[in-house]
């Protein structure tokens, strides 16, 4: 699997709406940073624009294929996957969302901790077995920067010093916001009507920022369609992204490594992960009812024992079923969720055009709306040993283990590995880029005192 890197450069004011109305008084908001399953579906429909063939993929659930009209209950380009956007700088930088126990402006140190036994006397709202986390730091109405330069965040993990102000900037630097009104469309002529107005909102980049997606489709019958539909670097192509069919120019390159920031090494039984990406973790109810929302559902509810397992290399010529089964009877990772600092949520929604060829039979209307745990949400894990440990961050970070940390240019040139996105840990929309995070070490705050009095 080849990731490639796209940058996106808007030929004019960009259009990202969210659930809320634009009647009356009610502006839209289309001047937010995309989530990422917006530039996900800009993918889609550019594959399907090209006119490439593509393997159709059938619906399967628990590795049994659900519907075996493959003409009407299949998925074109199936196998896309992509991660982004985040902001890249007129130098190349890339940028992402700042971790939320990071809030010091001009810094990336850490400024929040989990507390390692309550004050004694102190009551909580929390389960007993989660801790609160607390501030280092005293009150203060200065507000961080949103967002840290690889850079920065790879100093972040790693708990370094910090760096020049350049690696620390607010959306003001990245992006703006433009006000419009506009003329409502007939639905009969698609002409403007005449008589309905609205205002919106529209994002316009800050002078040569780009949008940055890393994004594959490998199909095993037609090959490598990312390259096919977005030429060689030295070419300008264009896809449509956002609402409002705005056009972005797109220029893609095959990157050695992945840019985003990697997870540090494991040496004690403390794991702090922290979110690149948003995710979505749902309602299950039935026999593994599980209350979802800010809790990943592979954390059991009532213990917070993590239920993620070390899953074991699927042997030469053994069958998918048969790999599966070695699956289900491995142990679960001896760990445990003991706090977490969750930002509030964000909702993920969109519209349905109704049934495509190659997409199934959904009808058009909204489609069901979820809340996201956002970037820069951060858990953090009591681990058996250190030993358990490092395998809950194989388990959680983007890249993987030790095995596939390997990057492109190392090794013999027939041995090298192409740089890829092992873990998604996102319940829902993973392979269109939420549920990306980084794993790092970090203390337990000792003391009885609440450390900013």
């Amino acid at each position: 699997m080849s990731f490639h890197q796209l940058k996106l450069n808007p030929t004019d004011v960009l259009f990202f709406k969210d659930g809320r109305p634009m009647e009356g008084s009610s502006a839209g908001h289309g001047a937010a940073w995309p989530m990422p399953h917006v530039l996900d579906a800009a993918l889609h429909a550019a594959l399907h624009r090209s006119g490439l063939q593509s393997h159709t993929h059938r619906s399967h659930r628990s590795g049994a294929i659900i519907s075996e009209n493959r003409e009407q209950d299949g998925r074109s380009f199936g196998s896309l996957q992509s991660a982004g956007p985040f902001p890249v700088s007129p130098q190349g930088d890339w940028f992402f969302p700042r971790p939320a126990d990071a809030d010091h402006s001009g810094s990336h140190e850490t400024t929040h901790q989990p507390l390692e036994s309550p004050p004694e006397g102190a009551s909580s709202s929390l389960p007993k077995e989660l801790r609160p986390v607390v501030s280092l730091r005293p009150p203060s109405k200065a507000k961080a920067e949103k967002w840290l330069s690889a850079d920065a965040y790879q100093a972040y993990l790693n708990q370094t010093a910090s760096l020049q102000s350049e690696h620390y900037c607010n959306d003001e630097k990245i992006f703006s916001a433009e006000h419009n009104i506009g003329i409502g469309i007939d639905a009969n002529t698609g002409a403007q009507d005449g008589k309905s107005y609205y205002s919106a909102s529209y994002l316009r980049l800050c002078q040569d920022w780009s949008l940055g997606l890393l994004t594959t489709c490998m199909d095993k019958e037609h090959g490598d369609l990312i390259a096919q539909t977005f030429e060689n670097s030295g070419h300008a192509n264009h896809i449509l992204a956002g609402g409002q069919q705005r056009t972005c120019t797109v220029y893609r390159s095959t990157p050695e490594a992945l840019p985003l920031p990697r997870g540090s090494e494991i040496t004690s039984k403390l794991v702090r992960w922290t979110l690149l990406s948003p995710a979505i973790f749902p309602l299950l109810e039935g026999e593994n009812n599980h209350p979802g929302g800010w809790l990943p559902t592979w954390i059991e509810p009532e213990s917070f024992q993590v239920q993620l397992k070390t899953r074991p290399v699927r042997k030469k010529g053994q069958s998918r079923n048969a790999w599966r089964e070695e699956v289900k009877t491995a142990p679960a990772i001896g760990a445990k969720l003991v706090a977490a600092l969750v930002p509030p949520a964000l909702p993920v929604t969109g519209w349905s055009l109704g049934k495509a060829q190659g997409e199934g039979s959904r009808g058009m209307g909204a489609k069901s709306t979820h809340l996201a745990v956002p970037a820069g949400a951060v858990y953090y894990f009591e681990c058996e040993s250190p030993e358990e440990a490092r395998k809950l961050a194989d388990e959680l970070n983007w890249h993987g283990g030790s095995a596939s940390q390997k990057l492109a240019n190392t090794g013999e040139p027939s041995q090298r590995l192409a740089p890829t996105i092992v873990n998604r840990r996102s319940s829902l929309f993973g392979e269109k880029g939420f549920g990306l995070g980084v794993c790092s070490a970090f203390q337990f705050h000792r003391g009885n005192k609440h450390p900013a009095c």
